[in-house]
């Protein structure tokens, strides 16, 4: 869901400061509009939203490039391996697309994409009719909680450790945001929208099926949705991702439970933009009518190419292989260095020492590598980094043999 579909935002929901005090610029009440040097009014939200926290980084950056064998980048989740041939094929034979796109989608890439659920990750009885691609997944998760129709007074749960977006689309709701991991701490109160994140991003943590159905069963109690982020569940490591429409954890009845999936990482298509909710046949057509007056509409040559991605298994298979191996070479020469490095799934090492997270990145940055600050992703990621695996094979390389011959304090 680029970071890995392009880093936004902050820990746990603090409004961003905004000025000394009131005036043009300043903050106002909770949903008032806000003025700016111009006279421009601006919606409170928009006021609301954090410094984007890839900034943190200009420093290190700035340093890493002072390495004289050059820069590793493994900050961000960027895909770096070639697009495969079918796909870009079927990109260039859909390309003659002079009309508009539907926002519900081809019926054939629909199909195709409940065909793929069902086949590598067992989702049996998904209609076609509730699938809906979307422009990517960063997208669909910032404009959720608008689309769902939440603003002030609702609050949307968030994991304690979240891709930055959840949060970015909760504020812009004008919603409250509570991070929880744990059902009974979120207590009595009504909860509109509950985010699920698995495999996780950061830590690539895998929720179990007893998990999953546990959270299905306490929101369809209290009449809350839950959207399940499952962009990296083609990349299970030590553990095996399981959808939230898989049978064992929805009952087969996929009512109240929402699932957003992305061709990103799996099939290397960041810059094709395609993805996909599915889930609820009411909550997909109401997001459906919605999207209809926005023009929400992915594009056509772009449907092709991901119906060809996901009729095809031959592909990720391969970008699994590679990943695989640059995950073991990264992670060997981390245990090396003396960090403690967690990851069931996904495309990231979740990483410690114990120390502040910004001290880590800038001991990577004396070594010419870039890592991200686990506090981007919230407090309970204080004294951890992100390194991602989606980097050339050669600076991955390049990285493990810095880390072997420096790693130690």
């Amino acid at each position: 869901m680029a970071d890995d579909r392009s880093p936004g935002a902050s820990s746990a929901g603090a409004p961003a400061a905004s000025g000394p005090g009131p005036g043009p610029g300043s903050a106002g009440p909770a949903g008032s509009a806000v003025g700016t040097a111009s006279g421009l009014r601006l919606p409170a939200p928009v006021n609301r939203l954090p410094d984007f926290p890839w900034d943190l980084l200009l420093p290190a950056r700035k340093r890493a490039a002072e390495h004289p064998q050059g820069v590793v980048d493994l900050s961000i989740g960027t895909p770096v391996d070639r697009v495969p041939l079918p796909i870009r094929r079927a990109l260039a034979d859909g390309s003659e697309a002079p009309g508009y796109p539907t926002v519900h989608g081809r019926a054939a890439l629909r199909e195709a994409y409940a065909n793929w659920l069902e086949r590598a990750h067992g989702v049996t009885g998904l209609d076609p009719a509730n699938v809906m691609p979307t422009i990517g997944s960063k997208e669909f998760v910032a404009a959720l909680p608008t689309l769902l129709g939440l603003r002030t007074g609702d609050t949307v749960v968030i994991p304690e450790l979240a891709y930055p977006t959840y949060e970015i689309g909760a504020i812009m709701a004008g919603a409250t945001v509570l991070r929880s991991d744990s059902l009974t701490a979120v207590g009595p109160d009504r909860i509109a929208l509950l985010w699920l994140n698995s495999p996780s991003n950061p830590t690539g943590r895998v929720l179990p099926v007893e998990h999953l159905a546990k959270v299905v069963a306490w929101a369809r109690s209290r009449g809350t949705v839950v959207a399940s982020d499952e962009c990296y569940i083609d990349l299970g490591w030590e553990s095996t991702p399981v959808s939230i429409l898989h049978p064992d954890v929805s009952g087969g009845d996929h009512t109240g439970l929402l699932a957003v999936h992305s061709l990103s990482k799996r099939s290397n298509m960041a810059g094709y933009r395609a993805g996909f909710v599915s889930g609820d046949p009411t909550v997909v057509g109401a997001l459906i009518a919605a999207r209809r007056h926005l023009g929400a509409m992915l594009p056509t040559p772009v449907q092709h190419a991901a119906q060809a991605a996901l009729e095809d298994d031959a592909h990720v298979m391969a970008q699994r292989s590679r990943y695989a191996r640059r995950r073991e070479l990264l992670r060997e020469a981390l245990d090396g260095a003396g960090f403690q490095v967690s990851s069931e799934a996904g495309l990231y090492l979740w990483c410690t020492r114990g120390e502040p997270a910004m001290r880590t990145v800038d001991w990577f940055a004396e070594r010419g590598i870039v890592v991200g600050p686990g506090t981007v992703y919230g407090h309970a990621g204080l004294n951890h980094v992100r390194i991602a695996l989606t980097a050339p094979d050669d600076h991955v390389a390049a990285a493990a043999e810095r880390l072997a011959r420096r790693g130690r304090r």
